[in-house]
């Protein structure tokens, strides 16, 4: 529809009929209509495209952004899996709305496109060769009839004009205050009026049913010319109608069976969550369910009493053994070092110092590095990823467990720390630990002066390792 719509116009055109000379042009302009509508049409599917197009990229970002916070939070279990499956849905649902934009874009607007093209011919000279043959017809069938229109309203004027100057003359002769001479002479203007009166009538009645003699087939004409231009637009009308049926089929996703299957999915997830085996799971692996190596009485045992200070211990592809001495000073990883940086000048103990010139310290480790720098900034205020720009008010992981993962605290309330294995370790004995390369455990006693910790697995296991087989996180 045009932006300009005037209701005065309207009123105007409603005034005028259709038989009128010159007002069969609306019909004609219609026909230009039509091909704007359907520029119009396809417009409006492309910014429609637009939308779907950025509402699926919306939800991608979406779901990929807070699946990857659900996954490093604290949530955990079947609880879990449903509102991860949330971010499935969004995911499918992303999916459905690009269908949704290809559709419009490659299968709707190229058949209005086709359609437009197959329907309007453009001329040379501008203008659709459908507009032009429809306004010729209208010129050639109403130019009989608009001809014997112009002679008729001649022929009108001139009876009209004959009227108004036999009144005259009457007027005049019937004046008291002329004389015999004067008056004689308006008598005869009068007569001569009243002839000329007659005349003007009879020619004007004579054109005026030659006009009607006329009219029949000069309707007939009219109505099979604009009989054409309405066979032309029930074929807009028609395909109108088409195209929207298959735009509502493409928007309507409630009649899409992978739509009803994405929330039938998302439904069954929801409800396989169980509260119990949740609850169970985190006291297996958080709370009293947790392996534990009770104290037991032992015997006396002079080999077991010194299995411990006998071993070694083993790095991969010939690294040095674990148990820290003054030998294994050029060692990768050796703790034998605990007073290096102590041994320096006070200046020389600053961390700031140590990470400007670490040239003077190729001899220390990088734990001790770790080490210090982590003791340095330890009351320094940080970030967690569970933070974002965007977080509403009142929900911030901040608020809720302090900015910290809640089974971290856990960890720490139990004086334990965080360590990741740097090299693969196969216990020895009962009470050593097992573990890859990438491993995390939990370090729940300081190095001893044998260089081994006591750590605690994820399964609850606890034992003995080389403290230099590991680094804290």
């Amino acid at each position: 529809m045009s932006g300009s719509y005037d209701e005065s116009a309207v009123a105007d055109e409603a005034m005028d009929s259709f038989w009128e000379v010159g007002n069969y042009k609306r019909a004609v302009k219609r026909i230009d209509d039509g091909h704007r509508l359907c520029n119009d049409l396809m417009n409006c599917l492309q910014e429609r495209a637009k939308i779907e197009k950025s509402y699926s990229q919306q939800l991608t970002e979406w779901s990929k952004r807070w699946r990857q916070l659900i996954e490093k939070g604290p949530q955990y279990g079947s609880v879990e899996r449903a509102w991860i499956a949330m971010m499935t849905e969004a995911d499918k649902v992303s999916e459905l709305h690009q269908e949704v934009k290809n559709g419009l874009m490659n299968e709707d607007i190229e058949m209005v496109k086709n359609w437009q093209k197959d329907s309007y011919h453009r001329q040379m000279m501008g203008g659709f060769k459908e507009t032009k043959e429809a306004e010729e017809g209208f010129k050639k069938a109403q130019k009989p009839w608009a001809k014997k229109l112009k002679e008729m309203e001649t022929a009108k004027k001139n009876y009209h004009m004959a009227c108004k100057e036999e009144k005259l003359a009457a007027a005049r002769e019937a004046d008291a205050s002329v004389t015999p001479d004067q008056q004689k002479k308006f008598h005869e203007k009068t007569e001569k009026c009243k002839q000329d009166v007659q005349k003007a009538k009879e020619k004007y009645e004579k054109s005026l049913d030659e006009l009607s003699k006329c009219t029949p087939q000069y309707m007939e004409c009219m109505e099979q010319v604009f009989d054409q231009c309405q066979q032309h637009e029930v074929k807009r009308l028609t395909f109108l109608k088409e195209v929207l049926l298959d735009i509502k089929k493409h928007l309507n996703l409630t009649e899409n069976q992978n739509y009803a299957s994405v929330y039938r999915e998302f439904e069954r997830t929801i409800l396989a969550a169980n509260t119990q085996e949740d609850l169970k799971w985190f006291s297996n692996n958080h709370g009293p369910g947790m392996h534990m190596n009770w104290p037991q009485f032992e015997e006396y045992n002079p080999e077991a009493t010194n299995a411990v200070a006998k071993r070694e211990k083993k790095k991969p592809d010939g690294v040095a053994p674990a148990t820290p001495n003054t030998e294994h000073a050029g060692q990768p990883g050796d703790r034998g070092r605990s007073d290096i940086i102590s041994g320096f000048p006070i200046p020389f103990q600053c961390p700031f110092f140590y990470l400007q010139y670490p040239f003077l310290f190729l001899e220390v480790d990088c734990c001790h590095l770790h080490s210090l720098k982590k003791g340095f900034f330890e009351n320094q205020a940080y970030s967690t990823e569970w933070s974002d720009d965007e977080q509403p008010t009142g929900y911030s992981g901040n608020e809720t467990n302090g900015g910290a993962n809640s089974f971290e605290e856990d960890s720490s309330s139990r004086g334990g720390v965080r360590v990741r294995a740097l090299y693969d370790y196969e216990g020895q004995e009962q009470d050593e630990l097992s573990f890859k390369a990438g491993d995390e455990l939990t370090k729940i006693e300081e190095e001893d002066d044998q260089g081994w910790c006591r750590g605690r697995l994820d399964n609850g296991q606890t034992g003995l390792y080389p403290a230099n087989y590991v680094e804290e996180i």
